[in-house]
């Protein structure tokens, strides 16, 4: 009978061969430590690794900074152009209670949009309220500072507003 090299019969565990040996499974004491030295090196080396840079991510009712916002790039603008759109309808089919529920949606969605706030001063303005209409007429006019057809119609309803206070 030929006999091949005694190998155990076990892992991880005590074992013993067929030659009577007795031996440890697994890895010995120098491989472990060598693969613990190497886990080390390994990670300070993908530590040292250069990382992208961070892209900022825009905070809730924040401008994006130097770059224009369209109506591409941002589906909330849409909506809340949407929603301005749908608030002017029902300024002109006079019902200033629905408007200023869709019109304040918009402004949730798109703040620095100054036409929402004329069309909410020209809601509080047509059920009576000369002092919110006035709140939003000067909301209006910090956003539309730029459009100066606009500004007209922000001066226009400031006119109207103070002649409904007396």
């Amino acid at each position: 009978m030929v006999r091949q090299n005694a190998v155990p019969s076990c892992l991880g565990e005590d074992c013993q061969s067929e030659d009577g040996s007795s031996s440890k499974g697994g890895s010995s004491m120098g491989t472990k430590f060598t693969q613990i030295i190497l886990f080390v090196i390994a990670a300070a080396w993908l530590a040292a690794c250069p990382k992208p840079p961070l892209q900022e991510v825009p905070v809730e009712g924040q401008e994006p900074t130097g770059v224009e916002e369209t109506t591409k790039e941002n589906p909330r603008v849409v909506a809340s152009l949407q929603l301005t759109d749908q608030g002017r309808r029902l300024l002109e089919e006079r019902q200033p209670d629905k408007a200023i529920r869709v019109l304040e949606q918009a402004v949730s969605l798109h703040p620095t949009n100054g036409q929402n706030y004329y069309y909410l001063s020209e809601a509080w303005l047509m059920k009576g309220s000369a002092t919110q209409a006035k709140e939003f007429n000067n909301l209006a006019e910090i956003h539309l500072k730029e459009d100066t057809e606009w500004m007209i119609r922000v001066a226009n309803q400031a006119d109207r507003i103070a002649e409904s206070e007396k």
